[in-house]
């Protein structure tokens, strides 16, 4: 089934523009009609495009007419731009079909339109990330397999844009993966909820530095009894359990159903951490509020994502390690 997809550039700037182009080819190859923007390679400092021209492919998006609106990748940009969205705009092109998708960055427009209008949008991939990858990895022994996107995402991708996706399963890390820090702690820290059930809760969240910072603006969307999902690129631990413990201090965290923890990944622990480490985060979280701390959510700055529906009604059922998200069609 052929669909429309319009590629525009609201964050950073493309600096691969390889990878650019063969995300548009991987694309085409899958049978859709890409559109590409006007802007989608700008470049102003580190953007692309300076904010009006940034604002504008945001707009030209939303009027384009497509069934996918699919950013060409994340980075930084966004929320310098959040009070210029003609969020009518977006509610409307929403209203009549188009699917927003995106990743990282991405975060700051999904809160913005959920907070301001109520409008579904979608955590997915970008087109350099998600569809751009190639090239053999670097191994000593040359013998790497040549990249190519993720089955899994592009399986997801295509169930969400032909209509078909209705939700996302996993298995949760081993309770010695994202357990205690050390013996002394495993009979204070919490386990994670071996059974729990969560009917029509509004899905939300996305990269979490992005997220919090948000807080305190008419762009933090107020989601009480959600489930709320994380992730995160390059950030240590503590870095982590600090913008978490934010949200928590906000009452962001007891406010939801469950919290579900996706992807954090590219941060190095040193010799001062003396085994501090994200398992530890996710105890230290488990032990400040009251609803299920869920891990390992396949979703984040990784090749093999889910796509997930930001401000959609949700159900959560968790069995043991198995976990599954069902919000049906949207």
């Amino acid at each position: 089934m052929k669909k429309h997809i319009y590629i525009y550039s609201p964050s950073g700037a493309v600096r691969d523009k390889v990878a650019f182009k063969r995300g548009v080819a991987r694309l085409q190859a899958l049978g859709h009609e890409v559109e590409i923007d006007s802007a989608a390679l700008a470049s102003y400092l580190r953007f692309a495009g300076d904010d009006v021209t940034r604002l504008a492919a945001i707009h030209r998006a939303a009027a384009s007419g497509a069934d996918v609106a699919l950013i060409s990748r994340g980075g930084y940009g966004l929320s310098r731009i959040l009070d210029g969205i003609d969020y009518k705009k977006i509610a409307k092109a929403v209203a009549k079909g188009m699917l927003f998708v995106g990743i990282s960055d991405f975060t700051a427009f999904q809160s913005a339109v959920l907070a301001r209008t109520g409008a579904v949008t979608w955590a997915g991939p970008a087109l350099c990330e998600g569809f751009g990858v190639g090239g053999k990895p670097d191994q000593p022994d040359g013998h790497g397999e040549e990249r190519v996107p993720d089955d899994i995402m592009e399986a997801c991708f295509d169930d969400l844009i032909r209509g078909q996706g209705e939700g996302a399963g996993w298995r949760q890390l081993r309770e010695s993966q994202a357990g205690a820090l050390n013996p002394s702690e495993d009979a204070a820290a919490p386990e994670a909820q071996a059974e729990c059930s969560v009917k029509n809760a509004v899905m939300w969240g996305g990269n979490l530095s992005v997220l919090t910072s948000l807080l305190g603006t008419p762009y933090f969307p107020q989601i009480s009894k959600g489930i709320l999902f994380l992730e995160d690129v390059a950030e240590h631990p503590y870095r982590i359990e600090r913008m978490l413990t934010q949200l928590l201090h906000a009452g962001v965290l007891g406010r939801q159903k469950a919290i579900v923890l996706g992807q954090f990944t590219e941060f190095k622990l040193v010799p001062h951490d003396r085994g501090y480490k994200l398992a530890t985060v996710v105890n230290w979280l488990r032990q400040r509020v009251k609803v299920p701390v869920l891990t390992n959510l396949p979703y984040g700055h990784v090749a093999t994502k889910v796509v997930l529906p930001v401000g959609a009604k949700t159900d959560l059922l968790v069995q043991g390690r198995d976990a599954l998200l069902f919000w049906g069609h949207v």
